[in-house]
C-alpha cells in the first residue's frame, strides 16, 4: 500500500510542502507562546518536584497543545484534500489543497480541539495510574486512534462535522478494523526503517554524519506523513463509495475492506 501511495504522490510532489509548512507554523506558534511566557512566568516550580506549576506556564502549555493540534489537523486536512483531488482525477496544487481545507474549518477546528482534549485527558490519566492503569489507558488510546482514523477524510471529502465525522469513522471501523490497525502499524514501521540509514551514518561518521542524517530524517518524516494521508483518503473513498480510486486499481483495496 505504501508503494501504491507513493506512485500516486509522485504525480504531486509539491504536496510534500504541506508537512513542511505544518512544522514551520508549529515552530512559530511555540515561539509566539513561550518566548513571552519565559519572560514573565515563574519557572522555579517546573524544575522542582514539590513546587507548583506557575499558572501562566500551565495556561501556555494548554494553549500550545490546542494550537498545535489545530495546526496539525489543518495541514493534514490539506494533504487529504490534495490527495482526494488527485484520486478523483484532478491535478492538485498546494494552494488548491489549502483552499479546500480552509472551506472545512467549521468541522476541522472542533475536531482539533476535541482530539487534543482527549489526548490531554489520556496523558493525565496515564501519569496518575499504576502499571495496570497505564496499560488500560494505552488500550483506550489505541481504540481512540483506530476509531478516529478516518475523521479528517470524512470532514474534507463529505463535509462532516467533528461529531458526525467521528461517528462515520467509527462505523467504518466495524468492517475495516484489520486494515485500519495494520496501516497505522505498517506506516510506523516504515518510518522506523527509513531512520535506520541515518542512525548508521551517525554511528559510523559521528557528528559529521549529522549533516546528512538530519535532512534525511526530516525528509523521511515528511514523506511518511504524506503517504499516510494519501492512503487514508483512498481507504475512505473505497469504504464509502465502493469504487477503487484512480491510481489504486492494482492495490488490494477490496481485500482491505473485506467484511469482518
Amino acid at each position: 500500500m505504501a508503494k501504491v501511495s507513493w506512485q500516486v504522490l509522485r504525480r504531486d510532489r509539491e504536496l510534500l510542502v504541506l508537512p513542511v509548512l505544518s512544522f514551520v507554523v508549529s515552530i512559530g506558534v511555540l515561539l509566539a507562546i513561550w518566548l513571552p511566557t519565559m519572560a514573565v512566568a515563574d519557572l522555579s516550580g517546573v524544575a522542582s518536584e514539590e513546587g507548583g506549576v506557575d499558572a501562566v506556564v500551565a495556561f501556555s502549555g494548554l494553549a500550545s497543545a490546542l494550537l498545535l493540534s489545530i495546526v496539525g489537523v489543518f495541514f493534514k486536512a490539506a494533504l487529504v484534500a490534495g490527495a482526494h483531488e488527485r484520486l478523483s482525477g484532478g491535478d492538485p496544487t498546494v494552494r488548491s489543497a489549502i483552499t479546500r481545507a480552509t472551506k472545512h474549518l467549521g468541522g476541522l477546528l472542533p475536531w482539533a480541539l476535541l482530539t487534543a482534549t482527549v489526548g490531554l485527558v489520556l496523558s493525565a490519566l496515564r501519569d496518575r495510574a499504576g502499571r495496570l492503569g497505564q496499560f488500560a489507558v494505552s488500550l483506550i488510546g489505541m481504540a481512540w486512534e483506530a476509531a478516529s482514523f478516518l475523521v479528517i477524510p470524512a470532514i474534507v471529502v463529505d463535509d462532516h462535522g467533528a461529531i458526525s465525522g467521528l461517528k462515520s469513522s467509527a462505523s467504518l471501523l466495524k468492517r475495516t478494523w484489520g486494515e485500519n490497525l495494520a496501516s497505522q502499524v505498517g506506516f510506523g514501521l516504515l518510518g522506523l526503517a527509513a531512520m535506520v540509514p541515518a542512525v548508521l551514518l551517525v554511528v559510523v561518521a559521528g557528528p559529521i554524519g549529522l549533516v546528512v542524517a538530519v535532512p534525511w530524517v526530516a525528509f523521511a518524516v515528511v514523506v511518511i506523513i504524506a503517504l499516510g494521508a494519501v492512503f487514508q483518503t483512498a481507504l475512505y473513498l473505497y469504504a464509502t463509495t465502493g469504487t477503487v480510486p484512480d491510481g489504486f486499481e492494482d492495490a488490494p483495496l477490496r481485500e482491505a475492506f473485506a467484511t469482518h
